[in-house]
């Protein structure tokens, strides 16, 4: 109470209401005008839908999803969508953002997975996992419907501040894949757009059409609805419920195929055989059975224990655009059952016990399979190699210089052939060397990097001593020769595959493609299942900054195990040599020595050598074995005879790679200057943007040595550096398109090859680049996604603009 009236009375009035503020909750401006906010139901049934057109309103599959997809979805995708904002279905969208980052290099702790369809059934459930909506969820009127959506306030924010027409993109645009993100929730907008006015939707790009902004702004204004998924066609249905009867059959031996199949079938995008592209399943287990509605277990790993009684469901993909980053395909049907069964099932052999999920054994596929056949094992593996090889392409471990830099930029990959190769389906031999053939994933985010070198590396090493003291015991070398390489039973295009490393992104090619590269893998069943379970099954992408760099350093050992099996192809005497030159460097040589011994595999080659050029004689040699599975006879590098064209090439593209000739053969010079993967558009002078032919440019930078995380321009040999050309499309990501008339083409090679600096990049850009200030850009990755997916329909997606450079 004040003491007396007068002043002293008015200032004790004002503390007590300043003081009585304090404990009033703030006015929400936007709650008073709008309401509070909840998320809403947009999904309309069949009636509802179809009333929505009657009136007149925007179409989601007719008139949205186009847009979204071509103009947003190729940055808003996977894992690493910006902000974790996934455009890539209308579920996606109305899940909203989160300023959680998936892909943290220096997370402590693992964080709660935040995977679509999975960690969350509803919107509301995203809402109590921290994401907040891009579309209005209070009060409904067009207004509102456009002031409380953030796809809305961004979409106009690029209509206000447009990109400049011509030119790089200035500094104040940061394309760096590792960025700090900014993402503005609802309240945050105003301030984000005054500090960054340049920077609305598309980031970087081109904004859209007037036509385009006017269809998702009506879209927004009238409450974002979709239709319900159409149903599946019934050919479809029935193909998934014989799968579903196959995966859940009864008996011990059937449970253990099934739960081998589905440990690695779970990241696919499964297609049922001889239906049409575009329908495609994800292989999970629910708790409930099928027939009823489907609740999958959320485990982070598909080996983690579901903690009760499960069946094996197919998850359709419905309304979900597919983007080729993550784009793996695996056929299903009765033919792949028929084959399953044929490996795993008719097979007379007895399942002496159901191993259980505990860490330690469920981790280790040499234990928690050892009743299976190991050859039935690796025949499965190799029937389908290249989708098991391009999971850690395409899976989550792929994304990243410091996750990708445990590879070459350009490698062939080979396996041995599963009737020959001992080790492969000796079944007591990976019995007794199961312990050492366990992986660092066995304990999750628990692992150290103590344990990794002590524990693991060092298992590592016992194992590769105890494998040359077998191979040295066998009465022949077969395994020292070329008749101990698969060749696909004389059909299978998996027999040869070729990988490229792309920086920050991989790819991977059927056949023995582009020049004899520096380094080659063969794979044996022991290390095919580890990488599966190292990069794949066991690498959780949520996971602690020590579990990915376990993850990292021990594929080290699995590449270097790989290019030994190789080198053993070699004469002995020049194996050390050789292994010297591919692991090149004081650190290289000291990490050989303490860490990654080399292991020559004693015997010496029974591949009959005539000159010392090894590598050329041995490249050959596997190519002319290999016959047709090595790819074309005739391409830009191989060429039996003159005038080395390729039969299914067209008059222009005959004419385009007479001129592109002499880029196969340059070594150094300037292409450490061009992107890492560009696009290469070749037409006729007056051809429109839909025509033309199509090639990817791919550098190969030379390193010393891939043995390290961490500083790779220390360990650059950019005078070794190659450049790969290909008809047609490789990778996920292109950094760069170039479009050049057919006339010009001399014009720009000779650029290319006369290239000094990044000044003369810049400069090839400006005369020849799809720069990202093109009025005209999303007509070319327009062009680029329809020829792709033209070519590739099963197995094509959008192609990822977030690599796209500001040159």
């Amino acid at each position: 109470m004040c003491p007396r009236p007068g002043w002293w009375a008015c200032l004790c009035l004002l503390l007590l209401v300043s003081a009585c503020s304090l404990f009033r909750p703030a006015i929400d401006p936007v709650a008073v005008r709008y309401g509070p906010g909840a998320p809403i139901d947009r999904e309309l049934d069949a009636g509802q839908y179809l009333a929505s057109l009657a009136r007149g309103q925007v179409s989601y599959p007719r008139d949205v999803k186009p847009i979204l997809d071509h103009r947003c979805v190729v940055c808003h995708g996977c894992y690493d969508a910006p902000c974790q904002l996934k455009l890539e279905s209308p579920q996606a969208l109305d899940r909203g953002a989160s300023k959680l980052v998936v892909f943290d290099g220096a997370r402590l702790a693992p964080m709660a997975p935040t995977r679509m369809r999975v960690d969350a059934g509803s919107t509301a459930g995203w809402r109590e996992k921290g994401f907040y909506p891009v579309l209005n969820e209070r009060r409904e009127s067009p207004e509102a419907n456009r002031d409380n959506a953030l796809l809305a306030r961004f979409l106009q924010l690029k209509q206000q501040h447009p990109l400049p027409s011509s030119g790089r993109l200035a500094d104040d645009f940061d394309f760096d894949l590792n960025r700090s993100l900014e993402c503005p929730r609802p309240g945050e907008f105003d301030d984000f757009a005054r500090r960054h006015p340049g920077w609305g939707m598309p980031y970087g790009f081109p904004g859209l059409t007037p036509r385009e902004h006017r269809t998702l702004s009506d879209w927004i204004a009238q409450g974002a609805r979709y239709p319900e998924p159409s149903p599946l066609p019934e050919p479809a249905r029935a193909a998934a419920r014989r799968w579903e009867d196959f995966m859940n059959a009864d008996g011990l031996k059937s449970r253990l195929v099934a739960r081998y199949v589905y440990e690695h079938l779970f990241m696919g995008h499964l297609h049922i055989q001889d239906q049409p592209p575009g329908t495609y399943f994800r292989l999970v287990r629910s708790t409930t059975p099928p027939g009823e509605p489907l609740h999958e277990i959320p485990t982070v790993r598909p080996y983690d224990d579901p903690g009760g009684r499960f069946w094996y469901r197919l998850r359709p993909l419905l309304q979900q655009t597919i983007v080729d980053k993550n784009h793996s395909v695996y056929e299903i049907g009765d033919a792949r059952i028929r084959r399953l069964r044929a490996l795993f099932l008719e097979p007379d052999y007895a399942v002496r016990r159901w191993p259980g999920y505990q860490p330690g054994v469920a981790a280790n596929p040499f234990r928690v399979y050892d009743d299976l056949p190991a050859k039935a094992r690796y025949r499965f593996l190799l029937d389908d190699a290249y989708y098991f090889i391009s999971g850690f392409m395409k899976g989550p471990v792929c994304r990243g210089q410091v996750a990708l830099n445990v590879i070459r930029d350009q490698f062939w990959v080979l396996f041995y052939d599963p009737d020959h190769d001992r080790i492969s389906s000796d079944a007591d031999f990976l019995h007794s060397e199961a312990n050492r053939l366990r992986l660092p994933s066995e304990q999750g985010d628990a692992v150290g990097l103590e344990d990794l070198i002590v524990s693991y590396t060092g298992a590592q090493t016992r194992y590769l001593a105890s494998k040359q003291a077998y191979l040295a015991d066998l009465p022949d070398n077969v395994r020292n020769s070329l008749d101990a390489l698969w060749l696909g039973d004389g059909h299978n295009p998996n027999a040869a595959l070729t990988a490229f490393r792309h920086f920050d992104s991989a790819s991977l090619m059927w056949g023995l493609v582009g020049a004899r590269p520096a380094t080659a893998w063969v794979i044996d069943y022991p290390l095919f299942e580890r990488i599966h379970y190292l990069l794949v099954a066991g690498f959780n992408v949520f996971g602690s900054v020590t579990h990915q760099a376990a993850t990292r350093l021990y594929m080290d050992n699995l590449r270097l195990e790989a290019e030994n099996n190789f080198l053993s192809l070699f004469p002995a005497s020049a194996r050390p040599a050789i292994y010297r030159h591919w692991n090149r460097g004081l650190l290289a040589e000291l990490n050989s020595a303490l860490v990654n011994p080399y292991y020559g595999y004693g015997k010496d080659t029974a591949v009959d050598y005539r000159t010392r050029d090894y590598a050329n004689e041995l490249y050959g040699a596997i190519e002319a074995r290999l016959g047709p599975l090595a790819g074309p006879a005739t391409t830009l590098y191989r060429c039996a005879r003159a005038p080395c064209e390729r039969d299914s090439a067209t008059p222009l593209e005959r004419r385009a790679e007479r001129v592109l000739k002499p880029l196969t053969f340059l070594t150094g010079g300037g292409i450490q200057y061009l992107p890492e993967l560009s696009f290469l558009r070749v037409h006729e002078a007056d051809a429109p943007i839909g025509e033309g032919a199509v090639y990817s440019l791919i550098q190969n930078k030379a390193l010393e040595n891939v043995s390290f995380m961490f500083w790779e321009s220390a360990r650059r040999l950019p005078a070794e550096d190659t450049l790969t050309i290909v008809p047609g499309f490789v990778g996920s990501y292109p950094n760069f398109y170039y479009d050049v008339a057919i006339d010009r083409l001399p014009d720009f090679v000779s650029r290319v090859l006369a290239l000094g600096g990044s000044a003369d990049a810049t400069r090839l850009a400006a005369d020849f680049g799809v720069r990202r200030t093109r009025p005209d850009f999303w007509n070319y990755a327009d062009f680029f996604n329809r020829r792709h997916l033209g070519q590739s329909p099963l197995t094509a997606g959008l192609f990822d603009l977030s690599r796209y450079e500001n040159r």
